[in-house]
């Protein structure tokens, strides 16, 4: 039996889906051909598996994943689904919208609110922080809907997803670089998912599943840059360090 750190997630079962569809296999440009980890996408030699660290959050994530997004092993979605507990996947087409996902926003334990820079919406919907919960327990738990594709993609869900246009806009405001570097956008402050989901948990409080989410992302990063030079791993370094403490204060 998979332990609950080895277990599928959202993310692993929409690849599996959207492989099952495709005519060929899918070749990441520029990266391996070798075997690679069934849940990290990494080389067997540089899996990260052991150092998945599972968190139960008070906040959610919605993950609108453009068509191959999936299936890109330096996909940081994936990452998001492996730390945050509450996270769900979707693919996105224009003409058809997957009942399980309406459902989800429609769901009354949630307060969904789309994450995209907020010039390119209308004003009155745009929002700079997320609700606090109240001393009863009433205000719905915050949902991220992030829209997971190249910076075309994510602008094309975010005009042709009517069913998105009742819900606020969270603008993230931030003096942070991306750290981001197995695939760049020409803008330092154009952040990959991962990042911004961990400047949303921030923003609601959840300092710590925020700060493990950016140093797992930073453990994968490095490895997937090792295994691609093939280059070993020192889990000694300050890196691993990192992860292993937030893992460990979690525990505690």
């Amino acid at each position: 039996m998979l332990s609950a750190l080895h277990t599928p997630h959202a993310v692993h079962r929409l690849r599996a889906e959207r492989l099952a569809r495709s005519s060929k296999p899918f070749l990441a440009r520029g990266g391996m051909r070798s075997e690679r980890c069934a849940l990290c996408r990494l080389a067997p030699s540089h899996c990260i598996c052991e150092l998945r660290a599972n968190l139960p959050t008070r906040s959610g994530v919605c993950l609108l994943m453009a068509d191959i997004e999936p299936l890109k092993p330096s996909n940081t979605g994936w990452l998001i689904a492996d730390v945050v507990r509450d996270t769900f996947a979707f693919g996105w087409a224009r003409t058809v919208v997957d009942p399980a996902l309406l459902a989800l926003l429609a769901c009354p334990q949630w307060q969904p609110v789309v994450v995209f820079p907020g010039e390119f919406v209308e004003s009155e919907r745009v929002v700079n922080a997320v609700p606090a919960p109240s001393s009863d327990a009433t205000t719905k738990r915050p949902l991220f809907i992030l829209l997971d594709g190249t910076w075309p993609e994510a602008s094309k869900m975010l005009r042709k997803s009517p069913y998105l246009d009742r819900f606020p806009v969270l603008s993230l405001q931030s003096e942070h670089l991306s750290r981001y570097k197995l695939r760049r956008s020409k803008r330092d402050d154009h952040f990959c998912t991962a990042e911004v989901a961990a400047l949303c948990l921030a923003l609601a409080d959840e300092l710590h599943a925020a700060q493990t989410l950016e140093a797992y992302l930073d453990v994968f990063t490095h490895h997937y840059l090792q295994a691609k030079h093939q280059l070993a791993i020192d889990t000694e370094d300050e890196l691993h360090h990192r992860l292993r403490n937030l893992a460990d204060e979690a525990k505690a």
